[in-house]
């Protein structure tokens, strides 16, 4: 696991873009969950940092399409996949495994 941030970096319900093994990762927290994600959709590229997180899923802000923020399927879009990434957390340090 990479320490990438400290928890406090990333506010309830806000987003923080930070770089593990040469990859942009977008960290989301919901409620004091913290989720990790790459930072661009795998429909057509644009950044994820800008999207709308709602009721467990993060929305593309160019199209719109909802990616589950705990495995990264999308239901209206199956064959596109968010890569989501395991988050520890360990004191106040934020852990990813960017593999």
């Amino acid at each position: 696991m990479t320490p990438v941030a400290k928890v406090g970096e990333v506010p309830n319900f806000g987003k923080k873009v930070v770089s593990a093994s040469g990859r942009e990762v977008l960290l989301v927290n919901v409620k004091g969950t913290i989720y990790a994600c790459e930072n661009e959709c795998p429909h057509q590229g644009s950044p994820m940092n800008a999207a709308i997180v709602k009721e467990g899923y993060i929305a593309c802000p160019r199209h719109g399409y909802r990616f589950s923020l705990t495995d990264g399927t999308c239901a209206d879009h199956p064959e596109f996949t968010l890569k989501t990434f395991p988050v520890q957390i360990s004191g106040d340090a934020i852990l990813i495994d960017p593999a």
